[in-house]
């Protein structure tokens, strides 16, 4: 039996573009792989349409790969491919000038073996779902990064091109309505 491979065995993302310039295609498989889904929960958490999220997460990296060239590795891959992201899902609302409810997981909720609880878990889903609705989109985008990727304000600031204080801002008072929302 073989002993699992340690992460930092596995090669960075820095290496891995090292080596798609230099014609490793592979390593930009590797790539997809690794950010695809936390991509996905991040633009369908920030209001994208589930029928939207594969084709903006495709896009995303389309143009991460033909941009390759402009990222300098100030920021992280990852926070610069959710910028990108963040940018094509607000032109895609304003071509559609509206806002989509944002879908929760069934795994966030409580176990269906008591009703009581599962009534007063899918009454608080609501109200979790329309308070999101409801948030301004940069509140909602700060508190989805915080929340959903555990992302550090530093780096939310580089996805969202504003400052650390502001993410922490932001985050706060979404953090305050959605509390008062779902009580």
């Amino acid at each position: 039996m073989t002993a699992p491979v340690a992460q930092t065995d596995l090669p960075s993302d820095v290496d891995l573009i090292r080596a798609y310039r230099d014609g490793d295609e592979a390593s930009a498989a590797v790539l997809v792989r690794r950010h695809t889904a936390a991509l996905a929960r991040f633009l369908g958490g920030a209001g994208a349409d589930g029928a939207d999220i594969e084709d903006l997460v495709q896009e995303s990296f389309f143009r991460a790969f033909r941009s390759l060239g402009a990222w300098r590795g100030e920021s992280a891959f990852r926070s610069w491919l959710f910028r990108i992201g963040s940018n094509l899902l607000k032109d895609q609302f304003r071509r559609r000038r509206g806002r989509v409810v944002i879908p929760l997981e069934d795994g966030d909720l409580v176990a269906g073996d008591d009703p009581g609880s599962a009534l007063e878990a899918r009454e608080a889903r609501g109200r979790l779902e329309k308070g999101l609705g409801m948030l301004p989109r940069l509140q909602r985008e700060v508190f989805l990064l915080r929340v959903q990727q555990g992302m550090p304000y530093e780096e939310i600031a580089t996805v969202l091109d504003t400052t650390p204080g502001a993410a922490r801002v932001h985050y706060h008072h979404a953090v305050k309505k959605l509390k008062d929302l779902v009580r």
